[in-house]
Formats: structure tokens, C-alpha cells, sequence
């Protein structure tokens, strides 16, 4: 069942199921919470909280959300991962958390480095998924540009038709051509939503400094097919000086966790012990 919580007056929604170690999983765009089932499904010892990102699943987008900051199309509406991050924090804050194990895939991730600059006392752990410290370089500015125009011209449907082929990895559509149906299916973002998205995510920091100043654990898992984030730009996060569990997963894309969900609850599981899971 999905709980609800106000953050700048805003509805979003969540779910809290388990009991053990408190771990906050957190989806990457187009997807909802529905991604991390699959993995939350083989955890023991967890109490997984899973969040709805503002504007993703049953989450509103709500109003106030700043213009100008994409200068690219300088009238977009921008989800900045300061909005995403202050809206975690008041579910902890909800739920009266003083810290917790984070784990993200992709925005998910993003989020959590901008939650590092922003309350690190509150982060026992950070595992990340298909995400990467690095800024958007040219072609994903492009990419983005080019992705408010079709949202904005009512072709939504054909971007996620687009990300439900490309983002899934060519070994697990070749082998289970369903998971494609079955992520498409949790895109449901509003055009209004896809382009304050796809805004926010082109000008979020670069945050390679960021990881140089992570001084607990982490957990980074790559996926050996991804189109979108590779294996060697997560390398970067060996760089935290709390230390690196490094992975690689050769014939996963970019939607790993959902698309090898066995395999990440595994080491993810191992990891986690360290915290008492």
C-alpha cells in the first residue's frame, strides 16, 4: 500500500515494508518505485522504504518549481536534484529517521550525492546503480533538448516507447523480451513532468568532487551494456575515501537491478552486512 507525506506542501507518496536495517531505495526517471520490487522482494533483515520521486508514480509534481535554469529552453520547469534531495529529507524527517543505508539507480543516484552535500550525517551507506558522478556532457544536453520538444509536442509515449528498447539490455531483451513490456508499462510521467525531468537533469552539479568527500561506505554497480551510464565512468567512485565495493554486471543494461534483480540483492545483501542487515 502507498503512504503519503507532504514535502513544500507537495503530496508524495511511499511504501515502508520489513523490519531490520532501514534502507531507502530510490527509482531512476522514466520508472517508479515499482523498479526496486524485484530487488526488495530477496532482502532479509531490511526495512526498505521506497519513494515515489515528486512527479514519478502516485508522487505530484506540485507548483513553485524555478524556470531559467536550462538555458538551453530557457522556459522549462526545472525537478532539481536540490528539490528531489530536500524531499527525501523530509520523508526521513516523516518518518523520524536520523539515518539510514541509501540506494539508487540512475536520478536515484544523483539524488543521493546531492543528499551527501546536503545532510551527510543522515547516510550511513550509499549504493549506486547505473548512476555516475559526472555532469551531462554534450550529447546528453542534446538528448534532453530534443526530448522536452517531443514532450511538449505531445509525443511523451514515443520517448518512453524509445526508453522502454534502449535502457533495457540487449542480453535481457534477447532472453526475456517481457521486461521491456513490463518497464514501459511504470512510465507514466505527464508531458509536464518528463520536461521539468529532463530540465533538472541537465544542469545537476558535477559531483566528482562530491564523491572524493564520501567518507562511508559505497557500493557501485555497473551495468556492462548500458547505453546510458558505463562501467568506467562509475570507476569514479572508487575514489571515496570511505571505500568502494566495485561491480560490474557484463551482460546487464541500464535497468539492472530490475533486469537481474537475483543477482544485485545478492551483493547488495553481502554489503549491507557491514550495517547490520
Amino acid at each position: 500500500m502507498s503512504l503519503t507525506y507532504l514535502s513544500s506542501g507537495t503530496g508524495l507518496g511511499y511504501s515502508d515494508s520489513g523490519t531490520g536495517l532501514s534502507v531507502v531505495f530510490l527509482h531512476p526517471t522514466p520508472l517508479d518505485s515499482d523498479f526496486w520490487r524485484p530487488v526488495v522482494a530477496r532482502l532479509r533483515g531490511v526495512r526498505a522504504i521506497v519513494p515515489d520521486l515528486r512527479g514519478h508514480g502516485v508522487s505530484e509534481l506540485g507548483s513553485g518549481l524555478p524556470a531559467g535554469l536550462f538555458a538551453r529552453v530557457p522556459d522549462a520547469l526545472a525537478l532539481t536534484m536540490a528539490q528531489l534531495g530536500t524531499d527525501i529529507l523530509a520523508l526521513l524527517d516523516h518518518l523520524k529517521l536520523e539515518s539510514a543505508v541509501f540506494a539508487g539507480c540512475s536520478i536515484g543516484g544523483y539524488v543521493m550525492l546531492e543528499l551527501w552535500r546536503l545532510a551527510p550525517e543522515r547516510m550511513k551507506g550509499l549504493g549506486f546503480v547505473c548512476s555516475k558522478p559526472q555532469p551531462d556532457a554534450e550529447a546528453n544536453l542534446e538528448k534532453r533538448t530534443a526530448t522536452i520538444a517531443l514532450a511538449r509536442a505531445g509525443e511523451a509515449a514515443k520517448v518512453f516507447d524509445g526508453n522502454a528498447q534502449t535502457l533495457v539490455g540487449a542480453t535481457t531483451r534477447a532472453r526475456r523480451p517481457e521486461v521491456v513490456a513490463e518497464v514501459r508499462k511504470r512510465m507514466t510521467l505527464t508531458a509536464g513532468a518528463l520536461v521539468a525531468v529532463q530540465a533538472g537533469l541537465a544542469v545537476r552539479a558535477d559531483s566528482v568532487p562530491t564523491v572524493a568527500t564520501i567518507t562511508t561506505p559505497v557500493l557501485a554497480i555497473a551495468g556492462g551494456e548500458d547505453v546510458a551510464v558505463t562501467p568506467t565512468e562509475m570507476e569514479s567512485f572508487r575514489n571515496a575515501p570511505g571505500g568502494c565495493e566495485y561491480h560490474v554486471l557484463e551482460d546487464a543494461g541500464h535497468f539492472a537491478a530490475y533486469e537481474q534483480a537475483e543477482r544485485v540483492a545478492a551483493i547488495m545483501s553481502a554489503w549491507m552486512e557491514q550495517f547490520g542487515a
